[in-house]
């Protein structure tokens, strides 16, 4: 009993200490020299949340949260939640697909810190003998960099041949549920794909592996350990991890998988055990629980969640074959017009989600609208980042025939400024 007492007690110091460094954060973000973030285009992401839904989407939102001696918060939103008319909550809760890949580096990256994993040796070493070759040798950095050359699992589940995408999520995602070595197992299957470090290429189960690490060196649930030394700590209230449980518990948006055949009616597709993502992407969360966990990270040791060693490791972000896009360990960066943000982005059936932060942390935006396998909701949403955290063009200037120019400058599709749709919304 007094065991159970003292270590009740070191975990509500712990989080206690967790917390009062979040507010140092954002105090930090206040303290930060540098220019002040550009107002927000609020006209310019609305037309990009419009795009959104009219291109099949029955809602979408974008949340703009500005931390320091000006704490803003700016919430736009548009369309349903669901499709008996709810309209749209952007305080609501979601399935966060792959932004859980953030969550899952945060913990590599602490117990990297604590010398229980080195990410430049083999990460078989830390993982359950028997689950990667003894042959293979990637490292636990080239794992989480997406360059380890390891097969993507979720094709065998997505990509079956005359298979249509609700077909697929009815037979093997929505109520099957896979460990996450039969998800290593199928990756595994495939060889190794190329050479450790030659080049990039995203695979899910790079964080599957990751996930699998975590339980195996601290002896616990992956969901436990998740709880333990993020979730609670920084007092994240509408996100959880309950991988195989099907429901999202408390109020939240309702998710519709598009199908393949347009003519077709949208699915939802809410309820799934997220088990084919496991660790890689069965977060489900909340635009506020995001922003007070990606302000945290981006603090470094002010935020504590990982040191400024694991976080200058974490942005180091090298290219991809995506213009503007680079990924680092866990953290992908994009290259906007006023700077580069950090984040991820996140596709799981029925919801797609951007999360990005300036380097800063003065500024996070969370995108979101509820349906996938539809690129162009996916460009939608894309297209709202560049005018939330770089606002509104400069008016080009008056010609010398005196007529008028349009007011703002918009870039047409194809044009510089109009991001890339990056790997992880093939899901």
């Amino acid at each position: 009993m007094a065991k159970t007492r003292l270590l009740r007690s070191l975990a509500v110091a712990a989080a206690a200490a967790v917390l009062t460094a979040t507010g140092a954060a954002h105090a930090a973000a206040a303290d930060q020299d540098g220019p002040t973030a550009p107002v927000p285009d609020t006209a310019g992401v609305l037309a990009a949340l419009r795009t959104t839904t009219a291109a099949g989407a029955p809602g979408a939102f974008a949340v703009i949260t500005d931390h320091g001696d000006d704490e803003n918060l700016r919430s736009l939103s548009v369309g349903k939640a669901d499709l008996d008319g709810t309209p749209m909550n952007s305080s609501w809760r979601f399935r966060v697909g792959s932004n859980s890949k953030m969550f899952a580096a945060v913990l590599v990256m602490q117990l990297a810190e604590q010398g229980r994993i080195d990410l430049d040796r083999p990460l078989r070493e830390y993982l359950p003998a028997g689950t990667l070759p003894d042959s293979w040798t990637m490292t636990g950095r080239q794992v989480m960099e997406h360059r380890a050359g390891i097969y993507d699992h979720t094709n065998d589940l997505l990509e079956q041949a005359g298979e249509e995408t609700t077909a697929a999520f009815e037979a093997r995602i929505r109520s099957k549920v896979y460990s996450p070595t039969d998800l290593v197992a199928m990756s595994v299957r495939h060889g190794q794909q190329y050479t450790p470090g030659s080049r990039y290429s995203y695979s899910n189960t790079d964080f599957v592996l990751m996930g699998l690490a975590v339980e195996h060196l601290t002896g616990r649930p992956y969901a436990d350990v998740l709880n333990e030394r993020i979730i609670e700590p920084l007092g994240l209230t509408r996100t959880s991890f309950v991988v195989p449980d099907q429901r999202i518990e408390g109020p939240h948006v309702t998710g519709y998988l598009t199908n393949d055949d347009r003519s077709k009616p949208l699915l939802d597709s809410t309820e799934q055990t997220a088990s084919w993502l496991w660790a890689a992407g069965g977060v489900t969360s909340s635009a506020e629980d995001l922003d007070r966990f990606l302000t945290a990270l981006v603090a470094g040791s002010a935020g504590g969640l990982v040191s400024d060693a694991s976080l200058q490791q974490m942005t180091a972000a090298l290219p991809t074959p995506s213009a503007k896009i680079s990924y680092g360990l866990g953290l992908r960066r994009i290259s906007l017009s006023c700077g580069d943000v950090y984040g991820h982005g996140g596709i799981v059936q029925g919801f797609q989600t951007q999360s990005f932060t300036t380097r800063d942390g003065h500024r996070t935006v969370v995108v979101f609208a509820n349906a996938s396998n539809n690129g162009a909701v996916t460009q939608g949403l894309m297209g709202a980042l560049e005018p939330a955290f770089c606002g509104a063009k400069p008016a080009a200037a008056k010609p010398a025939n005196g007529v008028s120019p349009r007011t703002a400058f918009v870039p047409a599709a194809g044009q510089g400024d109009e991001l890339p749709v990056v790997e992880d919304t093939r899901i």
